[in-house]
């Protein structure tokens, strides 16, 4: 049986050249017969393994190299049927209702604002391997 689901919107830094980017994931949690919690991750309509284990890491899209997310908000989605009082609407004719939604476009996990990337540190930085500058300029 589903408990919940929801989209989760997981952020990811690459520890190499520090990119930073979000990708928006559907989540299923599901409690199975047995009474054990399990929950499903997917990727646009595909399923996907959890962006937060290492099997699940997603590739930087600078370098390659692939990172473990880290969630950084989530929209809970209620489950049908809901609360007796909740608005809806009856389905009179499944077959013709809303059809424009079977031809609507996907939306996609990266179609949401990226925030900009920062450049490469500077020559001089203390990232080069040099001393950070004291407040008066001197070196320590």
């Amino acid at each position: 049986m589903i408990t919940e689901l929801a989209v989760e919107r997981v952020e990811f830094t690459c520890g190499h050249c520090w990119r930073q980017w979000t990708v928006d994931y559907d989540v299923q949690h599901y409690s199975d017969s047995d009474g054990r919690d399990w929950e499903y991750f997917s990727l646009d309509g595909h399923p996907a393994q959890s962006p937060y284990a290492p099997r699940g890491a997603q590739p930087c899209p600078g370098c390659g190299r692939h990172w473990v997310g880290r969630i950084l908000a989530r929209r809970p989605v209620p489950a049908p049927p809901g609360l007796a009082d909740r608005p809806r609407e009856p389905v009179t004719d499944p077959a013709g209702h809303r059809a424009e939604r079977r031809h609507a476009p996907m939306l996609g996990a990266h179609d949401h604002a990226q925030p900009v990337q920062p450049g490469p540190p500077g020559p001089g930085s203390w990232t080069e391997g040099s001393e950070p500058e004291s407040t008066t300029g001197e070196r320590r």
